[in-house]
């Protein structure tokens, strides 16, 4: 089932996005991560919604992409229920990379991981991966955020 949301703005997409924290908050009391791979061309809105997903869950720090030190890790406010919050940039990896930097733990705990160009390393995500597509609107600042 894919769900479509259409943002006309950076705000409006950080707002989505950290309603949709509020929601994985609620549903995620699985013992395994949530892992959600997010794919579009450059500039398509993954770190803006990384962003306000990050904030969603707490966290108070400025949140830039990880494109050269790969991975960073947040850590969200108690009441989110929610151990870590994962940022991986995926651009510059391959599966081997990502295993290296600690793979099963991390996606064995309580976690929340966001990978911006997920699709680089599909193989190597679990099969319960929520997909998340960003693509460019018509008009400059309007973007499709599509879910399945």
């Amino acid at each position: 089932m894919n769900k479509k949301f259409s943002s006309h703005s950076a705000r409006e997409t950080k707002i989505f996005a950290e309603s949709l924290a509020q929601k994985l908050i609620h549903t995620g009391k699985d013992k395994r991560a949530v892992v959600l791979g997010l794919v579009g061309n450059l500039g398509s809105g993954k770190t803006t919604f990384t962003q306000g997903l990050i904030k969603g869950f707490g966290v108070q720090k400025r949140v830039l992409s990880p494109t050269f030190v790969i991975l960073k890790r947040f850590c969200p406010s108690k009441r989110s229920g929610v151990q870590n919050v994962y940022h991986i940039d995926a651009y510059r990896i391959h599966r081997k990379d990502l295993l290296d930097l600690g793979w099963e733990k991390i996606v064995s705990g309580h976690n929340v991981v966001i990978i911006e160009w997920a699709d680089r390393i599909r193989s190597a995500l679990p099969q319960h991966t929520v997909w998340i597509y960003f693509k460019h609107g018509k008009t400059g600042d309007e973007r499709y955020i599509i879910i399945n």
